[in-house]
C-alpha cells in the first residue's frame, strides 16, 4: 500500500487549523495568568465568591475544547479531536493518511 499525503489545499487547512490552536492556546495561558494573579484586585473573586471568575475562566476554556473538537481529517473527514494536542497528529489513525503534504 503507498502512502497518502494531503494535497497542498488540504495541508493548508490542517496548517491553518495548527496556527489557530497555537495563538488561541498562548493568549488563553496568558489572559488565565494575568486573571489569576490580578483577581482580587479586579474585583473577579473574593474569600467567599468566585463566581464571575469561573465564568471567565469557563469562557476562556471553552474555545479550546470547541477547536480540539473541530479538527478532522481533511482525506477521510474522520474528527481527530483529542489525538491532536498542540499540532496536528502525524498520521490519522483511520485511514492511515500522513498530515502532512508531499511537497
Amino acid at each position: 500500500m503507498a502512502a497518502q499525503y494531503l494535497t497542498p489545499e488540504q495541508d493548508d487547512k490542517i496548517r491553518q487549523w495548527e496556527r489557530w490552536n497555537r495563538n488561541y492556546f498562548i493568549f488563553a495561558f496568558v489572559a488565565l495568568t494575568v486573571i489569576l494573579v490580578f483577581s482580587s484586585q479586579l474585583g473577579l473573586s473574593s474569600g467567599e465568591s468566585w463566581g464571575p471568575l469561573g465564568v471567565l475562566i469557563a469562557a476562556l476554556i471553552t474555545p479550546i475544547i470547541v477547536l480540539q473538537l473541530k479538527l478532522a481529517c481533511p482525506a477521510c473527514g474522520h474528527k481527530i479531536g483529542w489525538q491532536a494536542k498542540l499540532m496536528a497528529p502525524d498520521q490519522c489513525k483511520t485511514c492511515g493518511t500522513f498530515l502532512r503534504s508531499r511537497d
